[in-house]
């Protein structure tokens, strides 16, 4: 069953390859989630020639790399079908990329894949304009690993998200193993310290991991400078920040405000991208207590949530706060995640009053299930309840 398991994002990619005129389609997301597994499995069944070729297998590139994959599809006939993974690590690949689209576009569909969301966004927005559907592939949620490895709850809040760690979940230290020095190292050291400018990489790995220690807490930008063992400023913890979002690891949930000045000063809601990269630093038995088992539950739900089409915040007034507010075109949900642990919901009933308009959304273990399968089904449904 895990060797037929094809995640959702596969069938629209190769919709949108056998239209008419394609754009170019651009795939980025995290290591390790399957993006180059998903294309393999469109490549065996399409019957357009084909080539795929991996800028990560070389020790060195250059466009001149990027034009030779170029004519050798040019060669399979026409249309013919090009997957470039890893694109990032040829240097201006978007410039050779333009230049080679606007010749040659009408004969080539092509696939570019990347794993460092920052470096990708930046070589589309200043080439590609109008050329290009961008898709962003997600670390595995409940539902998929549900139906490829039968996971239960309990068993994907502590090992969920990487489906190439199942393999390791009966012997925690060597899954621990395999998830720091496989995929996160792999992330720090190739995706971001060769291609960002980090002046202390030691201390740029101790960022990390503190900040996964906060799973779904909001937490202070002086707080997490104060726990570094050298000195720096709060500038440089945002910095950190914004280098582990690009490489889809790490996400700070901004407060949610109408007044825009606000939400740019508020200390951000730590969001570890899954469950795996809490556990990895405290242990298989994080779910021992309630305030840690319901933390790590909120962060679950916001790590699906997050997948989504929309906008993801938080909200607190004084003690009063609401878990996540999701904003979906002109719909307003505020949702509060109950999982074991004493919560109230004044929070949730004060922003209803306050912004009435929205949708009061309440997730648990009991849910969460159908959440998973189709979260925007899911709140839509229980919005007019």
């Amino acid at each position: 069953m895990t060797l037929l398991f094809e995640r959702n994002f596969v069938t629209e990619l190769e919709n949108r390859l056998t239209a008419e005129h394609p754009r170019i389609q651009v795939l980025v997301g995290p290591r390790q989630v399957g993006k180059t597994t998903g294309v393999r499995q469109l490549l065996s069944r399409s019957h357009l020639p084909h080539l795929y070729a991996n800028a990560d297998d070389l020790l060195s590139t250059d466009r001149t790399w990027l034009l030779e994959q170029w004519q050798r599809t040019l060669s399979l006939g026409s249309p013919a079908l090009l997957v470039i993974d890893e694109i990032q690590k040829i240097p201006n690949w978007s410039e050779t990329i333009k230049a080679l689209w606007d010749k040659d576009g009408h004969n080539v569909r092509l696939v570019v894949l990347g794993s460092s969301s920052l470096q990708i966004q930046k070589g589309l927005t200043e080439s590609l304009a109008g050329r290009f559907e961008l898709t962003k592939i997600y670390h595995w949620t409940f539902s998929e690993l549900k139906q490829a490895f039968d996971y239960n709850l309990d068993h994907y809040l502590v090992y969920g998200g990487y489906p190439g760690a199942v393999a390791y979940e009966d012997n925690f230290e060597r899954w621990y193993a395999y998830l720091k020095e496989s995929i996160v190292e792999s992330v720090i050291g190739k995706d971001i310290l060769l291609n960002n400018r980090v002046g202390n990489p030691a201390l740029f790995r101790q960022a990390f991991e503190i900040l996964c220690r906060y799973p779904a807490q909001e937490v202070s930008y002086t707080k997490l400078l104060g726990q570094l063992q050298e000195k720096g400023n709060t500038d440089l913890v945002k910095y950190y920040i914004e280098l582990y979002a690009g490489a889809f690891l790490m996400y700070p949930l901004p407060k949610y405000s109408t007044r825009s000045h606000l939400t740019r000063s508020s200390s951000p809601k730590m969001l570890p991208a899954c469950p795996a990269l809490f556990s990895m630093h405290e242990g298989p038995n994080v779910l021992a207590t309630p305030e840690v088992r319901g933390r790590v539950f909120e962060l679950a739900v916001g790590a699906q949530l997050l997948q989504l089409p929309g906008e993801l915040c938080y909200w607190r007034e004084s003690s009063l706060e609401v878990d996540f507010v999701y904003r979906h075109r002109n719909q307003l949900y505020a949702i509060e995640v109950k999982s074991g642990r004493k919560k109230t919901s004044r929070g949730l009933d004060a922003f209803i009053k306050q912004f009435p308009a929205a949708a009061p959304i309440i997730i648990t273990s009991e849910n969460f299930s159908d959440f998973s399968d189709d979260p925007l089904v899911f709140l839509n449904k229980l919005k007019g309840s």
